[in-house]
């Protein structure tokens, strides 16, 4: 933090690269190498001169001048948006680095706005959510996150718990104030349960949301030769697998990654799953196996010209505990009422399709709401309601209020360390803002 940092912030082979510094001798150092003295520049201003190396003008650029703590940082900040190229780019970061600048961590500069107080770690994820997004989906939920949206989901419920904390803390350490409110087990609980109710409402949403956003690991699970290759080249719409009327061509996982509407499904096509002598055809189907045990969505594909075999039931077994479409493949001439059947074939996909829009609807709506934004923030939650939990618990059994509050500070503190804020300080802080003890 103490370093002045630079790195080039655009992507190669652009017509402008835009080379960003930040540090206290930001403005001190990109003055040595341009044409024109912003020693005295205010923030906010542009700047037109030359990039120079001694007597030689390597690049006409403009650069912009940024003014601690009103920068993306909170830093004193230079950018030099100059011509595209990586000689004259890479030519101006290595003068910059002559000057005593140091090159940039990756994310150091959001790093950096986020141990500055500029945003919150979920805004900070939420930056390189944005520049990864491949689709309106992910971009929509990152500018919200880039807005404070998870940190207003979570208030409530940090508020919630911070108001528990407090009365449990005040009425330990001062019981003798008449007008500090008196909490019981049998008001406490109900807290508990209604707390528990809404956060495990927004950590499912916030997993529908995630599953959508990050794509659908979609595992095609069959026998041999009941359409599985032929099935994912259909939906993606190529060759990708190869399909022969040989049982046992696929031996390895084959993949792929199709968009429907809203939705990207991450399609992995198995081998056929059943008993074999062969090795390596044994080696395909244990990767099969991992495969399921990673699924997010199952697609069994039976043949509905064998009917229902033994093998297939087999199959349902073994997938019955994930969410699951099963598919009637190879009617060519009729549909089988009440099932969901296709020819893969003939492209004739649209039931599956259908069905696949219908499971993911929620999924969809809530992937573009506010939730939680990824694994960790979702993994943090479910800390939190399992250490309120653990209060209920205690609560039930007849302990004493003061005993759950090492619960409570566990939950309070895994939802903080979502927004990158937990510290005993802050949970101080709240406590003596609601009460005047010193009176």
């Amino acid at each position: 933090m103490n370093e002045t940092i630079a790195a080039i912030a655009t992507a190669p082979g652009g017509a402008l690269s835009v080379i960003r510094i930040s540090g206290d001798r930001a403005i001190e150092c990109a003055n040595q190498i341009f044409s024109k003295d912003i020693s005295d520049a205010e923030g906010y201003t542009i700047h037109y001169g030359e990039i120079k190396d001694g007597q030689e003008t390597v690049d006409e650029v403009l650069l912009t001048v940024f003014r601690a703590p009103r920068s993306y940082t909170g830093e004193d900040m230079v950018e030099i948006s100059g011509h595209g190229g990586a000689f004259v780019t890479g030519k101006v970061l290595s003068l910059l680095f002559g000057t005593g600048i140091h090159e940039a961590r990756r994310g150091e500069f959001t790093q950096r706005a986020f141990l500055n107080g500029k945003m919150d770690l979920t805004q900070a994820e939420s930056v390189n959510d944005l520049v990864k997004a491949y689709d309106e989906v992910n971009a929509v939920s990152a500018v919200r996150g880039l807005k404070g949206s998870v940190r207003k989901l979570l208030e409530p419920l940090i508020e919630s718990l911070s108001e528990i904390v407090a009365l449990i803390e005040v009425n330990i350490d001062y019981p003798e104030y008449d007008d500090v409110h008196q909490l019981s087990e049998e008001e406490l609980l109900p807290k508990t349960t209604h707390w528990i109710e809404e956060i495990d409402a927004l950590i499912r949403k916030a997993q529908s949301a995630v599953r959508v956003r990050n794509g659908i690991r979609t595992v095609i699970l069959g026998r041999p030769n009941v359409g599985k290759s032929s099935l994912l080249n259909a939906l993606l719409e190529e060759d990708k697998a190869i399909v022969t009327e040989i049982a046992g061509t696929t031996r390895d996982l084959v993949e792929g990654t199709v968009r429907i509407d809203d939705i990207t499904l991450n399609l992995i096509d198995t081998a056929g799953i059943h008993e074999s002598d062969d090795r390596i055809e044994s080696i395909g189907i244990e990767k099969s196996r991992k495969a399921l045990e990673q699924a997010d969505l199952v697609i069994v594909v039976i043949d509905s010209e064998a009917g229902l075999t033994e093998e297939d039931q087999e199959l349902l077994k073994l997938s019955e505990s994930y969410r699951r479409i099963v598919v009637y493949n190879k009617d060519d001439r009729h549909h089988l009422e009440g099932v969901i059947s296709v020819s893969a074939k003939n492209g004739e996909l649209e039931p599956l399709i259908h069905e696949i829009r219908t499971m993911y609807q929620d999924g969809i709506l809530a992937a573009k709401e506010s939730t939680l934004n990824n694994e960790r923030q979702i993994g943090l939650a479910i800390q939190a309601k399992h250490s309120m939990e653990a209060v209920q618990d205690s609560l039930r059994n007849g302990d004493e209020i003061d005993l759950v509050t090492v619960d409570l500070h566990n939950a309070w503190f895994a939802l903080k360390e979502i927004t990158g804020e937990a510290g005993r300080e802050d949970l101080l802080d709240e406590i003596f803002s609601r009460f005047c003890l010193g009176k």
